[in-house]
């Protein structure tokens, strides 16, 4: 599967686990439904990460043609994705910092 394969959301996501940077590993975290807002984008496209866009990324982490690879976990609506360096899952995922989040805000009663 190729780059150009990919929805808008799903290189969206995929763009922030290239910003690897000093051999540290980083973990995109995303909630299936999020819509960013026009303030946050500022004068860029708003990002929207749908059902579609996850179904599209699992099948890109999985049949990729550049070589990486990735892990990729849901619970839910939570999914996160982290591009593997060594092509192993770290150890303990939990002491890996988030690096991007795509998260729906939680309204406040």
């Amino acid at each position: 599967m190729d780059w150009t394969d990919l929805t808008e959301g799903a290189k969206a996501v995929l763009e922030q686990t290239r910003n690897v940077k000093n051999d540290k590993v980083q973990i995109v975290e995303f909630d299936v439904g999020f819509v960013q807002s026009q303030e946050e984008s500022g004068d860029k496209e708003p990002i929207s990460i749908q059902e579609e866009d996850y179904q599209n990324l699992k099948r890109y982490t999985k049949e990729n043609t550049y070589g990486e690879k990735y892990h990729m976990a849901r619970n839910k609506d939570i999914v996160k994705l982290i591009l593997l360096e060594t092509g192993k899952i770290p150890d303990n995922l939990s002491e890996i910092p988030v690096f991007r989040e795509y998260k729906k805000k939680v309204e406040e009663e």
